[in-house]
C-alpha cells in the first residue's frame, strides 16, 4: 500500500530524532522552562521579524485551536469562521465544546473575504438587538485553507484591516503553514503573517515534527497568562522541552522550510500524473493537498492498493478525494503513484 492521506503520517524528521536522543538523559526543567524552549523561541521571533511576540508550545493543532479561541473570547462572544474551516467542520465541535460559538460565513474557494467579514459586522450592530445575540469576538481562518488554497498578502491585509476597525483580533491557523510558505504561488512570508495577524501558530504535527505547534502571539497583552490558560485547557507539557527541541531543531538553518519544499515539489508532480491521465480536479490548489473528483467504482479500485481521504460527495456516482504529499514523501511513492494509476 502507498497512503497519501494527509501529512502526518510519517514520524519526524531525522535531526529532530536524532537531537531528541542526544539530549535524552539531560535534565531541565518542566513546562517549557527550559534551554531549549528558549533557544527555540528566540529563532522564531528572528524567523517572523517580531522580537516583541510571545511563543508558547502546545502538542496539537486542535488543542491550540480550542485554547487560543477560548483565551482570546469572552464567555458571550463566538469566532467568526469559513464554512469549511477546520474549527467549523473537522474539530468535532471543540470550540463549542468550550462555550463559544462558531459563526459561518460563505466560504470562496476554503477562503473568507474581508468584505463578506464587514458585512456581518455592520449588519450585526446595525441590529438594536445585537447584545442579545452571540457577539462575534475574534476572526479564524487557516494559511493554507481546508482546501489547500492560500491567502494574498493584500487578502491578509484586508482581513486585519476590518479586525481592528471593530477591536477583534484575527487568528491564523497554521497547521500546515510550512507548505503555504513555500508554494510556487504565493506573496506571503512568515513576517507578512507575523504582521497582520494578532495570533497565530506554526504547524509542526504535520511539518516534520513528531507533534507539536508553536502559538505566536504578536499583540502585546492580548492574552493575559496564557500559560496558566493552556495548562487549564489540559495542553500544558510536562516535557515541555521534548516541543521546544523540535522547533529549534526545525528553526535552525531553515530546515522548516527546506522539508516543506519536498511537500509541494511531489504535488506538483503529482498533479502532472493526473492531469495526464485526464482525471478532474475539483479545484486546482497550489499546496499539498489536491482534490480529485473520481468515479466510486474507481475509487473501490485504487483502494486496494493506494490509501486516500474521502472528501465530499461531489454526485451519485462521483466522490471528491483527497492526496496529500509531505515533507517525507518520496519519489518511489509517486513512480508507484504513476504505475498504479
Amino acid at each position: 500500500m502507498r497512503f497519501f492521506d494527509s501529512d502526518y503520517l510519517e514520524g519526524a524528521h531525522p535531526a529532530i530524532l536524532q537531537k531528541l536522543m542526544e539530549t535524552n538523559f539531560e535534565q531541565t526543567p518542566g513546562y517549557g522552562c527550559d534551554k531549549y524552549c528558549d533557544s527555540a523561541k528566540e529563532k522564531i521571533k528572528a524567523a517572523c521579524k517580531a522580537p516583541q511576540a510571545q511563543i508558547y508550545f502546545i502538542s496539537g493543532g486542535t488543542q491550540t485551536n480550542a485554547t487560543v479561541v477560548d483565551a482570546l473570547l469572552a464567555s458571550y462572544q463566538g469566532v467568526i469562521a469559513a464554512q469549511t474551516g477546520h474549527i467549523a467542520a473537522h474539530e468535532a465541535g471543540a470550540v463549542e465544546f468550550c462555550g463559544h460559538k462558531v459563526i459561518t460565513l460563505p466560504q470562496q474557494q476554503g477562503k473568507l473575504n474581508a468584505t463578506d467579514v464587514q458585512d456581518y459586522l455592520e449588519t450585526f450592530y446595525a441590529d438594536e438587538n445585537w447584545e442579545h445575540m452571540v457577539i462575534p469576538g475574534a476572526v479564524y481562518i487557516s494559511h493554507p485553507t481546508e482546501w489547500g488554497t492560500l491567502y494574498t498578502k493584500e487578502e491578509l491585509k484586508n482581513l486585519s484591516e476590518i479586525c481592528h476597525k471593530y477591536d477583534i483580533p484575527l487568528f491564523l491557523d497554521g497547521a500546515r503553514l510550512g507548505y503555504g510558505l513555500t508554494s510556487d504561488d504565493t506573496d506571503v512570508t512568515l513576517p507578512d503573517i507575523a504582521k497582520y495577524c494578532d495570533v497565530f501558530y506554526i504547524g509542526g504535527t504535520k511539518v516534520g515534527a513528531l507533534f507539536g505547534e508553536a502559538v505566536v502571539i504578536t499583540k502585546e497583552n492580548l492574552i493575559p497568562h496564557f500559560f496558566t490558560t493552556i495548562k487549564q485547557h489540559g495542553a500544558l507539557l510536562a516535557k515541555g522541552r521534548i516541543l521546544g527541541i523540535q522547533f529549534d531543531v526545525l528553526f535552525t538553518d531553515d530546515l522548516y522550510l527546506k522539508i516543506s519544499r519536498n511537500a509541494i515539489e511531489k504535488a506538483n508532480r503529482l498533479k502532472e500524473i493526473f492531469h495526464k491521465k485526464n482525471y478532474k480536479f475539483y479545484m486546482e490548489t497550489p499546496t499539498n493537498q489536491q482534490f480529485i473528483v473520481m468515479s466510486n467504482d474507481k475509487i473501490k479500485e485504487l483502494k486496494q492498493k493506494i490509501s486516500f481521504g474521502f472528501w465530499e460527495k461531489y454526485d451519485d456516482t462521483h466522490t471528491v478525494v483527497r492526496f496529500a504529499t509531505s515533507w517525507a514523501t518520496t519519489d518511489e511513492a509517486i513512480n508507484e503513484l504513476d504505475t498504479i494509476l
